[in-house]
C-alpha cells in the first residue's frame, strides 16, 4: 500500500515556475513507477510525466515537453514536478500516482494515487 501527497500548488502569472512535490508512504516507493497527470476543468484527466524506478529514464507529454521537469529522490519518498514557463493551458488539478510497470504509463492505469494540488496560471 502507497499513500501519495501532493503539494506545491498555487497560483502563477504566465511564464512563471512552480514545484510539485508528491511525498509517499511507505518503504517501497523505489519500486514504483511514478507519474503526473492533470485535469483541467471540463476535461478528462491527461498524462504530463513518468519516471522509472531509479530515475534514469523520464517520459512527457508533448504539451509540456522542455518547460516540465520529473525527478525523483528515493531516499525521500518522493517525486517532483518542476515546472517552469508556465502557460495559461496549465491550469488543472495535478495527480501523483504510482505503478509497478512502466507498460502503458501514459494511461491512467496507475495503482495509487494522490488526491491532488491544484495550478493555476493566469494571463
Amino acid at each position: 500500500q502507497v499513500q501519495l501527497v501532493e503539494s506545491g500548488g498555487g497560483l502563477v502569472q504566465a511564464g512563471g515556475s512552480l514545484r510539485l512535490s508528491c511525498a509517499a508512504s511507505g518503504r517501497t516507493f523505489r519500486n514504483y513507477v511514478m507519474g503526473w497527470f492533470r485535469q483541467a476543468p471540463g476535461k478528462e484527466r491527461e498524462f504530463v510525466a513518468a519516471i522509472s524506478w531509479g530515475g534514469s529514464s523520464t517520459y512527457y507529454a508533448d504539451s509540456v515537453k522542455g518547460r516540465f521537469t520529473i525527478s525523483r529522490d528515493n531516499a525521500k519518498n518522493t517525486v517532483y514536478l518542476q515546472m517552469n514557463s508556465l502557460k495559461p493551458e496549465d491550469t488543472a488539478v495535478y495527480y501523483c500516482a504510482a505503478k509497478h510497470t512502466l507498460e502503458d504509463f501514459r494511461s491512467d492505469d496507475y495503482d495509487y494515487w494522490g488526491q491532488g494540488t491544484q495550478v493555476t496560471v493566469s494571463s
